[in-house]
């Protein structure tokens, strides 16, 4: 059996994480959406929220495959939570040349360190390669419209966030 794990802040999931969730799918029997908890970061959406989303739109979105994603926590290097859920493969996104550069000092230094771990790259649909959840937060913050990058549910809880 081969398991992936994916992993970022995911706040909130958006239309770009669905794609590279759909591709780790094809990739992988089972896949962990591992969101990252750092105690210096303050999210919009707390990780049970975060959580809920990402199982909601796993479900509604990805249909019967949406039962084959888990979601854990990790506060740690990714490699000892890829070591801890019995990983094979790391997936990563890639929107453009600045992600890839990043990602590929990722890959390496995650290498070194955790050498029977394979990092995979997946390159975003070009309909989704814009889509960050950074502007998604700002664009509803600001009464925006943000229907066409991210899920309906995810737009409505965005909405129900900034309306409190």
């Amino acid at each position: 059996m081969t398991i992936a794990i994916y992993a970022g802040s995911f706040d909130p999931i958006t239309n770009g994480h669905i794609d590279v969730l759909q591709g780790s799918l094809r990739l992988a029997d089972e896949v962990f959406v591992a969101i990252g908890i750092h105690p210096g970061k303050a999210p919009l959406f707390s990780f049970e929220e975060r959580m809920d989303l990402i199982k909601q739109v796993a479900l509604d979105v990805l249909g019967k495959d949406g039962a084959r994603i888990k979601v854990v926590a990790f506060d740690g290097l990714l490699i000892d939570a890829a070591r801890k859920h019995k990983v094979s493969l790391m997936v990563r996104g890639l929107r453009d040349g600045t992600d890839l550069d990043y990602e590929m000092q990722m890959a390496g230094m995650n290498g070194k360190m955790a050498p029977e771990l394979q990092t995979v790259f997946l390159p975003a649909d070009p309909s989704v390669r814009t889509i960050t959840a950074t502007l998604v937060r700002q664009i509803a913050s600001m009464g925006g419209d943000v229907r066409h990058f991210v899920p309906a549910l995810v737009a409505d809880a965005l909405k129900t966030k900034f309306k409190s």
